[in-house]
């Protein structure tokens, strides 16, 4: 029997917290599809305020929230989107804009810092001169924080100059915002100002936020009211969501400032990890909650045979390819499970106690 459990999978796998189990509990509740649940309307009022948008849209998941949002801007099919080639929509989310929408993908090269180079995003809008061969460019989506790089984040302005060059194009910017409140605490920048210029954000509730369930999408009143119809169409229309709306009005009270210690503790993961011999991480790019750790092969020994062995002494961490393992903290992550994590790795890599001499 494994006494301990570390849960490093990723920020989805935190439990409610007893606050939140008694906010469910006692939650408020009328059928929303209907538009009368007042929980879901206080969740969605605050953050409609938090974004400085006017209206705001509670979704089952971050997936169907970028969908929906995606959509919405896209009502034609045949549409194009122009989006990074590492983002959460394009790998992640099963092709749901072509398959569901018919929504075309145009994919620029994401950078390490998950930017796009503004001169490609520019270069990739159809010339609609030539429409008669061309899908027709609508949209422009960002991510942020990146979760494929780590977790880095988007500067105001950056955002910025890709919301100037959409206006310039008549275009769309749509943010995936499912980690903007990490990229608010690292960069210590309001998440209003991060998403000053995007038409759409999603922001995901149920993951470093740590309530069990949910999206919230923002935007302006007409573009909400679009979206409800299409989250009724997508079957997600829930009645008296206002016990998972509870849950997450919890994590925002309480949680948003927990954010800040999460990253410190990547950190200090991180830099932990970079001592072991075999392991090699770029401290530098850990800003926020996630960390990637490549093996090298002077370590012989593959990620998922390390994962398996951190198993066996409860430190659960998912393999990303054959020689790379991710670690996402959260708010249930203590210094103490960051230490017995280094110290189980040491073991697992080396056949050593971690003696903290470097390589």
């Amino acid at each position: 029997m494994v006494a301990r459990t570390v849960d490093l999978r990723s920020d989805t796998v935190t439990k409610p917290t007893e606050a939140m189990r008694t906010a469910m509990a006692n939650a408020e509740v009328d059928d929303d599809v209907l538009g009368y649940d007042p929980t879901a309307r206080h969740l969605e009022t605050e953050m409609a305020r938090i974004t400085g948008k006017d209206a705001a849209l509670y979704v089952p998941s971050g997936t169907m929230g970028n969908l929906i949002c995606v959509l919405t801007h896209c009502q034609i099919r045949g549409s194009e989107v122009i989006l990074g080639d590492s983002c959460h929509i394009h790998i992640y989310e099963n092709g749901g804009i072509s398959t569901i929408g018919g929504v075309h993908p145009k994919t620029v090269k994401n950078n390490e810092d998950g930017t796009m180079d503004l001169n490609q995003i520019e270069a990739a809008i159809r010339d609609p001169r030539f429409e008669i061969c061309y899908p027709t460019t609508r949209l422009i989506c960002l991510e942020n924080s990146h979760a494929h790089s780590g977790g880095r984040c988007l500067s105001p302005e950056y955002t910025d100059q890709v919301g100037e060059l959409a206006k310039k194009h008549g275009l769309k910017l749509h943010i995936d915002g499912a980690r903007i409140f990490n990229a608010s605490a690292a960069l210590g920048v309001p998440v209003h100002r991060l998403v000053q210029p995007a038409d759409s954000v999603s922001i995901c509730l149920s993951k470093g936020l740590g309530a069990p369930v949910g999206t919230v999408i923002v935007g302006s009143e007409s573009f909400i009211a679009r979206a409800r119809i299409l989250r009724k169409t997508l079957g997600g229309g829930m009645r008296q969501v206002g016990v998972l709306c509870a849950a997450a009005l919890i994590a925002l009270q309480e949680n948003v400032g927990k954010l800040e210690l999460d990253h410190k503790k990547a950190k200090t993961l991180a830099v932990g990890l970079d001592k072991i011999k075999g392991l090699k991480v770029d401290i530098d790019s850990i800003e926020t909650n996630i960390v990637f750790c490549d093996i090298l092969e002077s370590a012989n020994i593959t990620g998922t045979k390390l994962c398996k062995i951190l198993e066996g002494h409860g430190i659960l961490v998912l393999p990303e390819g054959p020689f790379r393992i991710r670690l996402v903290l959260h708010h249930q992550i203590s210094e103490s499970d960051v230490q017995y994590t280094l110290s189980c790795i040491q073991q697992a890599v080396n056949g050593i106690p971690d003696k903290k001499d470097g390589k």
